[in-house]
């Protein structure tokens, strides 16, 4: 196995946005993915982007029994019983105030982001243990998760959640070799924020308020990810990274201050 990249790694939601991004990296770094999407175009599409040996998985990331389908489609393909990596992607959000979040609208956020991930990475985790060598897992949270935002609805609430799935996976599979973190990213130029990004005064708000200076891409986001998968983190199990250009490390930057040297808190 290289020490860039895992040589098999199933992406989920990765038929646009973020997980695509991470799909293009990974299939660029050398490694064999697998492209799961709920939607079967998009996923053939990234696939096919990618060239002959990635492969187009079509799967519902809360069903168990369609993951474990297209895992099996996976391990047939790759000619191994088990990937090398996985990353839990597949995230949906639903925004507006609180006060007015239909239940319904709240479970299904959790049932994506929280359960989706939990059932993900366990399918993944199962047939690591099975075949007894190891294997690196990462999930997706977010800088919404870290600080809340307004408007984010259940988002927040369950990458706060998945935050401390990823601890409890790590713990309970480290001593068979699993390894499982967390990126967080910030204000990306990708996937769900796209159409927030698309007002011109929303873009340039966010923007100044990065303390690098500029909105992030997938493709910061991916290399972190490569990186989580990689053995160049083998000793790393258990984190979340925040890729956000500084935004949580700029809250009390943002505020003002009554007087010179004033402490906060």
């Amino acid at each position: 196995m290289s020490r860039s990249t895992p040589t098999t790694v199933v992406v989920t939601g990765a038929g646009s946005g973020l997980g695509a991004a991470v799909a293009v990296r990974l299939a660029r770094g050398g490694s064999v993915v697998g492209v799961l999407d709920r939607d079967g175009d998009a996923a053939r599409r990234v696939a096919g982007e990618l060239g002959p040996e990635a492969v187009a998985l079509v799967a519902d990331t809360t069903d168990d029994a369609s993951l474990d389908d297209a895992l099996d489609t996976f391990a047939s393909h790759t000619g191994t019983p088990a990937p090398d990596g996985v990353v839990c992607n597949a995230g949906v959000v639903a925004f507006g105030p609180l006060v007015e979040l239909d239940a319904e609208e709240w479970r299904r956020v959790v049932e994506v982001n929280l359960t989706g991930t939990f059932l993900s990475a366990r399918s993944g985790a199962r047939r690591m243990l099975a075949a007894g060598r190891g294997g690196s897992i990462v999930t997706v949270t977010s800088v919404n998760g870290v600080l809340p935002g307004p408007g984010a609805g259940a988002y927040g609430a369950t990458k706060a959640g998945v935050a401390r799935l990823t601890q409890q996976m790590a713990l309970e599979w480290a001593a068979d070799g699993i390894r499982v973190n967390a990126v967080a990213p910030g204000l990306i130029d990708a996937g769900m924020s796209s159409a927030v990004l698309a007002d011109p005064g929303v873009r340039t708000a966010r923007t100044a308020a990065v303390p690098l200076g500029r909105l992030g891409t997938g493709a910061d986001v991916a290399d972190v990810v490569a990186y989580l998968l990689s053995e160049e983190s083998a000793y790393v199990t258990g984190a979340e990274l925040l890729v956000d250009g500084g935004v949580a490390l700029g809250a009390l930057a943002r505020l003002p201050r009554s007087a010179p040297g004033a402490a906060d808190g």
